[in-house]
């Protein structure tokens, strides 16, 4: 962070929802009902992890892990654009903005190091059952969320040093609704920027395609033991413990390249932002619902910890 103190803007204004003057109270109502829904989701699923036995198990660690790095996701990002939203001073100070870089880059690419760890894990389950509790000991288990939260720290602190070592000038207006790499890289100025920018978006797509890979791989020996399996139940029960992860992965990578594989061209402010709105709020607020409704034990699970809660309240 030291080229801080080499560049001639103190500030950025972010205007991503200027383009919206007469839907800010909208927006604002909508997107902290879906904010609230996202932390109450997650909590309520490490909540019944926790109280649950049966679930201590290293799907559920993982799972466990995911909406903890969801949390922290959303709230680098989502928190300021709420008060923003309110707000007609949308000034951020440049050491805040580079946190908010740091910390949205760090969390969210946890949450693809970790899809890839649940991945793998349904693999060893499925294809290789009977090493299983060698396989993904406790140890095992907790190294892997470990080096996932590294990698994502890691990568986070990659982007942010590579895209605050430019120098900005001229106009601070930030064409977004958080301190995101495109906009920034269109306020910098030098001979390096267009070749940190490069750098920077080849480093994003290879972590996310490689990840998007890794799980391929994995979920491709899983269709192929599944197939193998005689019996209608047997590959129904097997293929059912992949459901809910292989939907959030649809969701997330679905998002993801549309934001990071979109052709390059002129982009208007109202699409950037609403297509921003799509992995910083719509996508995290999704993940919860799509593993408490097609994971069927966690559901079961959330229903007998709420009806048995709900019993001793009524008693």
């Amino acid at each position: 962070m030291r080229a801080l103190n080499h560049t001639s803007t103190s500030e950025f204004i972010l205007i991503g929802f200027s383009a919206f003057p007469h839907l800010q109270l909208v927006f604002f109502l909508l997107f902290l009902l879906m904010y609230l829904f996202t932390l109450l989701g997650n909590l309520l699923i490490m909540a019944t992890i926790r109280s649950e036995r049966s679930l201590h198990t290293p799907m559920y660690l993982f799972l466990c892990a995911l909406s903890i790095s969801e949390i922290f996701y959303t709230f680098a990002i989502i928190p300021r654009m709420l008060a923003d939203l309110l707000s007609t001073h949308r000034s951020i100070a440049l050491a805040a903005c580079a946190s908010q870089m740091f910390f949205s880059f760090a969390f969210g690419f946890t949450h693809s190091f970790l899809l890839t760890v649940m991945g793998y894990d349904r693999y060893v389950a499925i294809c290789h059952p009977l090493r299983y509790n060698v396989l993904m000991s406790p140890r095992g288990c907790a190294c892997l969320v470990g080096w996932s939260w590294a990698g994502g720290s890691v990568m986070g602190l990659v982007v942010t040093t590579a895209i605050f070592h430019l120098t900005f000038c001229g106009p601070n207006e930030v064409h977004h609704f958080f301190c995101h790499v495109p906009p920034l890289v269109k306020l910098a100025c030098g001979d390096n920027v267009s070749t940190v920018a490069l750098g920077v978006g080849l480093v994003c797509i290879s972590a996310l395609l490689g990840c998007c890979l890794l799980i391929l791989l994995s979920y491709a020996s899983i269709v192929a033991t599944i197939v193998r399996i005689p019996s209608s139940e047997g590959r129904h029960k097997a293929f059912s413990t992949c459901v809910s992860h292989l939907t959030v992965v649809v969701v997330h990578y679905g998002f993801a390249s549309v934001i990071y594989l979109k052709p390059k061209g002129t982009q208007s402010l109202e699409g950037d932002t609403l297509m921003g709105v799509t992995y910083t709020v719509l996508t995290p607020f999704l993940s919860p619902i799509i593993f408490s409704l097609r994971n069927k034990e966690l559901k079961n699970a959330m229903k007998k910890s709420f009806l048995s809660k709900l019993s001793l309240q009524t008693s």
